[in-house]
């Protein structure tokens, strides 16, 4: 069983998430197998969950005045700013042998080659329902799945780094106090692979770790590609016409 491997390096927000839409139509259609890609982020994005309201989560002045982008992904979960990490996004139909039907199942089968992953840079993680990764109880990863046309796409986290301080002055929260407390609880509770390593561990590294990782947990081998060219095309039109579009990252 094979699964075409994306390595994309990293890009802005809006194309990223046109992209990770244009492989799941391209999945669903059967122009392409089923599909493992990594990515990173540039310039730093916060994504929101598709149910989430913008004005609600997200400080716009103070991302616009730190150049950060904003973008809302087809997936739901929580607020996420993207910067010092690893992205990874599986597209898999529905009736697909790695596919899952529960989606407790599912989150748990995919996230092995996560933990697996981490293995292979010398961490011992663990899938915790419903879809994050801990080492030592502190959260590395986190994960959202979305199904449609058909296929599952799921896409996650691998924390490179972690900034509270830099997050928290992106997202809105009720009061000051209250900000303190959220900073030092992600501090508690949330970690970067330099911290768990005492090391840098660059883009390129890391995915080389996860793609062993998938590889072995999911009992597939890895077909190493480019994105086609009308994916490509499909992932520009969605970034210009929805995840780079005012009206659809406002709509809630």
């Amino acid at each position: 069983m094979t699964l075409r491997l994306l390595r994309t390096g990293v890009a802005r927000g809006a194309f990223n998430m046109g992209l990770d839409e244009a492989v799941l139509g391209s999945v669903s259609e059967g122009r392409q197998p089923p599909t493992l890609r990594f990515y990173g982020w540039n310039p730093p994005t916060v994504s929101l969950g598709y149910f989430q309201g913008l004005d609600d989560e997200v400080d716009r002045e103070a991302c616009r005045a730190a150049g950060v982008d904003v973008v809302r992904r087809i997936t739901g979960g929580g607020a996420v700013f993207h910067d010092d990490e690893l992205t990874y996004s599986v597209v898999i139909p529905e009736r697909h042998p790695l596919a899952r039907a529960d989606i407790m199942e599912s989150y748990r089968f995919l996230c092995s080659g996560l933990v697996d992953g981490f293995a292979r840079l010398g961490l011992r993680a663990a899938f915790a329902p419903l879809n994050d990764i801990l080492v030592d109880g502190r959260k590395v990863s986190g994960n959202a799945q979305t199904r449609r046309k058909g296929c599952i796409l799921q896409h996650g986290t691998v924390l490179l780094g972690v900034d509270p301080e830099r997050m928290f002055s992106l997202l809105k929260v009720p009061s000051e106090k209250l900000k303190g407390k959220l900073i030092q609880d992600i501090k508690d509770r949330v970690r970067g692979l330099d911290q768990l390593l005492g090391r840098r561990v660059g883009l390129d590294e890391a995915a080389d770790a996860f793609a062993d990782g998938f590889a072995a947990a999911l009992g597939v081998e890895l077909s190493l590609a480019e994105p086609a060219a009308d994916e490509l095309a499909e992932a520009e039109r969605h970034a210009e016409e929805r995840y780079a579009n005012e009206a659809w990252t406002a709509k809630r």
